[in-house]
């Protein structure tokens, strides 16, 4: 019956194109499959000058990626849910996807189709010539249809084949009683009852590839598993980088036991507390794609292009992540294959290849703070690092354990994707903070959940992460942040059912907003797509105390942020003034009209608040979170 209907089809388009010759170049560019649907006679197909492999190249594609991901199977399968996840994945990676959903295209381009079967296949055909010319241009086009018959499937591989362009068909395998199940919008309830006729699994067949490129039961894995294979399968047929498919590197030890017999045979390295934690930052993947300290190349790139550079993959990395050592070391260890890298004695990872190069510490600090103030906080530190700095790949011998009851909360980008996962999370967004959380950030905190939701996702979840490294003594310990936060969640001034509260262990460098790129991009590696940036991020007062202002413009961070090259797939929440309301006794977002209602109660003065065991007022801060900070600066006195 199928191969009747297409050749009835066949005949009827030959005998109205006049047909019975064989076709022209013209005519032969524009086949459907063997169904010749060109009707408009004294047609040429003209070729373009430009070719796909210089059009990529010219939109900075690098080489050509274009090809058609094709999803069929019954509604409800999971081919939209899919589609739209492998759109992000790629477009978080820099590579241009586009899907065309089966539904998005019939209130638009294909409007005037029901579900006939004359009518699905027109659909298709259509779908086809659409998903070919994105191919064409360098995208990778995912289009989620049920388009439940064999040949049309068939027609719109035949359509790519022409063209030159990889056509690949993935059957959603979910059997019809589980779609039934799911049934989101309700379709085959009605279908049962009769009232939408030709429903793909009722009352009109579905026939399933026969050599679909990937199957994927959607009823045994999930969104990330699917993801992840076919990501395997593109990078396999070279439409992807290597680097598209592990966007968190760790840099553990495979055999613990032989990295840790190795160390002995070592010569070493003892390494800083700080180092300890950029060598912390490094194993668990916050910075890949490094796979070490910063080798030469690496660093010259992130000093004058804020960016690692991997053929034609750029990630944003702002920051210098490197080892310094003292000059005897560098005559010591030069030449040396590996070094050991040992913490109080302990040997906690392998460097290996060690590539020495010069500190040159004043260009350093110009670049990276905009100043080369030795009372800068993070200066004083670099200052008193060694003249010579070393790279190489790092093996790190087992996790990092701090060992100060707060290690449960360090959680690694890869167990914070999972939790997400687990949470059933369709919208990450993260705040990062050095100092208490008061109401302000709290109420930015929920309008940009109540923003998300507006949008159309159905389970935002908060990453509250407070930074976990080495600040400046006059910051708030981390022990007593992490308390307060605890607090803040215990009084339900943040909803703890859509809030992850976990450590991030990078340092504070206090590099205003060259430094804010790398907060915002090391969380776009634990699968945050929105990042909420304050004012001043990342700032620090000058260091000139007779300058009595901020080194850093308060709004640059934010400015800045929403340019930074390199954090594709990220959407950045700018920063709303948030202060005391003196009218609703709460904080609210500021008012200029009114401007006289608000209080601004600054870092400064709440932290005089809290020594003086002055109460704020009613509404700034929750009662529990601010009796944490107010005996914490009461044990100071």
């Amino acid at each position: 019956m199928e191969a009747n209907r297409h050749q009835e089809q066949k005949e009827e388009a030959g005998s109205a194109c006049g047909m019975d010759a064989k076709p022209t170049l013209a005519t032969a560019e524009l086949n459907f499959g063997d169904i010749s649907l060109q009707k408009a006679t004294n047609v040429t197909y003209h070729r373009p000058l430009v070719d796909r492999n210089v059009r990529s190249k010219m939109m900075g594609r690098g080489r050509f990626r274009g090809c058609t991901i094709w999803f069929t199977g019954f509604s409800g399968a999971g081919k939209t849910t899919l589609s739209f996840a492998m759109e992000d994945y790629l477009i978080a990676r820099g590579i241009p996807a586009f899907c065309l959903d089966g539904d998005n295209m019939r209130v638009g381009l294909n409007s005037d189709l029901d579900f006939t079967d004359p009518d699905r296949e027109e659909n298709i055909r259509r779908v086809a010539e659409v998903s070919k010319l994105f191919a064409e241009s360098g995208v990778v086009t995912l289009c989620a249809f049920v388009s439940p018959f064999r040949q049309d499937r068939d027609n719109a591989r035949n359509i790519h084949q022409k063209a030159g362009l990889q056509f690949m068909e993935i059957y959603i395998d979910a059997p019809l009683e589980i779609c039934e199940k799911r049934d989101p919008r309700g379709l085959y309830k009605k279908a049962r009852r009769g009232e939408i006729k030709n429903f793909t699994g009722i009352d009109s067949p579905y026939e399933p590839p026969q050599r679909p490129d990937m199957t994927l039961p959607t009823n045994e894995m999930s969104v990330s598993e699917c993801t992840q294979q076919l990501v395997d399968m593109l990078v396999t047929r070279n439409i992807l980088p290597q680097t598209a498919q592990a966007s968190v590197l760790e840099l553990f030890a495979a055999d613990p036991i032989r990295a840790r017999a190795e160390t002995e045979t070592l010569p070493s390295l003892e390494i800083s507390q700080i180092d300890l934690q950029w060598v912390q930052v490094l194993s668990e993947g916050w910075a890949s794609p490094l796979r070490g300290f910063m080798r030469e190349r690496e660093y010259l790139q992130i000093m004058y292009f804020k960016s690692i550079h991997e053929g034609v993959a750029v990630s944003n990395q702002s920051m210098p992540i490197v080892l310094a050592v003292s000059a005897e070391n560098k005559l010591r260890l030069s030449g040396r294959p590996a070094i050991a890298l040992r913490y109080l004695g302990k040997p906690v990872a392998i460097l290996r290849a060690p590539e020495f190069f010069e500190h040159r510490k004043e260009e350093r600090c110009a670049r990276q703070f905009g100043t080369t103030h030795p009372d800068h906080p993070y200066i004083r530190v670099i200052n008193a690092s060694g003249n010579w700095l070393v790279g190489g790949e790092l093996e790190v011998v087992e996790r990092i354990r701090w060992n100060d009851g707060l290690d449960e909360y360090r959680l690694t980008p890869t167990e914070l994707k999972r939790i997400f996962q687990k949470m059933g999370a369709d919208a990450v967004f993260a705040f990062q903070l050095r100092n208490p959380v008061h109401n302000g950030h709290a109420l930015l905190m929920q309008f940009t959940r109540q923003t998300l939701l507006e949008r159309g996702y159905k389970k935002p979840v908060l990453l509250l992460h407070p930074l976990g490294g080495w600040t400046k003594d006059d910051d708030v310990p981390l022990h007593v942040r992490m308390e307060q936060h605890r607090a803040i969640l215990e009084e339900k001034v943040l909803d703890p059912e859509n809030t992850v509260l976990a450590i991030f262990p990078s340092p504070m460098i206090y590099a205003g907003p060259t430094e804010v790129q790398w907060h915002a991009r090391a969380r776009l590696t634990a699968g945050v797509k929105f990042y909420i940036v304050g004012r001043d991020p990342a700032g620090v007062e000058h260091p000139d105390v007779f300058m009595n202002k901020h080194l850093y413009e308060p709004t640059h961070g934010g400015k800045v942020l929403s340019m930074a090259p390199g954090l594709a797939g990220m959407e950045i929440i700018p920063f709303r003034v948030a202060a005391y309301d003196k009218v609703a006794n709460a904080m609210n977002f500021f008012e200029p009209e009114r401007s006289r209602d608000f209080d601004f109660i600054s870092g400064t003065r709440m932290r005089a608040l809290a020594r003086s065991g002055t109460q704020p007022p009613d509404g700034f801060m929750s009662p529990k979170s601010w009796d944490v900070l107010a005996r914490y600066y009461n044990s100071l006195r």
